[in-house]
């Protein structure tokens, strides 16, 4: 790692982006006291992490990419045992895993051997170990993997429910993902933080950005708008780049002087995956 400044205040829903090898997990590693950093200051909520490791400790909550509990054990047990560690007594924990496990299905399969478990419980098991404890920060690292698409988006709507009262750093893969879910993103390239901001900010710097254009009839083969790029697309939707400085109301109206009503307009792909790209290859994003 490189000297990183990065700054996830309380109630936010932080992406941390970047490729392989980028050093994301090593960055949560130091974050967690797994890994050891060589220099600089790390605080959870104002507690120093070399201060007082154990206090910041129970501020987080982890849920690291790979499964590291025991696959023998009883559901109900490992999230009540997780809450041993903080000094929770065994009722207590009983008393506050039920509503965790009932948000996130797995009530059904609280005396189920986690072996038993699918892919998808167990990324949601990992979560409600994580959350036993409640945490002010919940640091999720590729908390979807392998989950399937219906399942994910009603973790989104969980997380984002959750986000109320937690603050949450997430790293993801899924590009639409983090768009979805995150109001600040920070991407890392080679080990330092190239690019951060909101969401917004970022995926409104993009150079040009690409739209699709279903029109109430089919487009003229030889449009031509000032300013504007055109592409007919197979199924007959119009493809348009726009730059910067252009609109999508300027490009709607000139297209209604042209008698072309507009019936849908969206983004090509994910405009956050666009930005990304650009920086993780080097291009210029701006």
């Amino acid at each position: 790692m490189k000297s990183v400044d990065l700054e996830v205040k309380q109630g936010d829903f932080f992406g941390l982006l970047g490729a392989n090898g980028a050093g994301k997990t090593t960055l949560i590693g130091i974050l967690t006291g797994l890994v050891k950093k060589t220099t600089g200051t790390l605080k959870v909520f104002g507690v120093d992490l070399d201060q007082d490791h154990n206090l910041a400790k129970q501020l987080m909550g982890v849920v690291p990419q790979e499964f590291n509990f025991n696959m023998f054990e009883k559901v109900i047990d490992i999230v009540v045992q997780q809450a041993g560690y903080f000094g929770i007594p065994r009722q207590q924990a009983m008393e506050k895993a039920e509503p965790i496990l009932k948000i996130l299905d797995l009530w059904e399969k609280r005396s189920s051997s986690a072996m038993q478990l699918s892919g998808g419980m167990k990324r949601r098991l990992m979560i409600a170990r994580a959350l036993i404890h409640e945490p002010k920060l919940l640091i999720l690292d590729e908390p979807t993997a392998g989950v399937d698409v219906e399942l994910r988006r009603s973790m989104w709507d969980y997380l984002r429910e959750l986000n109320k009262s937690t603050t949450i750093l997430l790293t993801t893969h899924y590009l639409e993902e983090a768009e979805a879910l995150c109001d600040k993103i920070a991407i890392i390239k080679t080990g330092e933080v190239v690019r951060q901001g909101t969401t917004h900010q970022l995926t409104q710097s993009l150079a040009i950005r690409i739209y699709v254009v279903q029109l109430q009839s089919d487009p003229p083969q030889d449009l031509k708008i000032n300013g504007y790029v055109f592409k007919t697309l197979p199924d007959g939707q119009l493809e348009v780049q726009l730059k910067s400085d252009q609109s999508l109301n300027e490009l709607i109206h000139q297209l209604e002087l042209r008698q072309l009503v507009v019936r849908d307009i969206a983004p090509q792909g994910n405009r956050l995956e666009q930005l990304f790209l650009n920086i993780i290859n080097g291009k210029n994003e701006t």
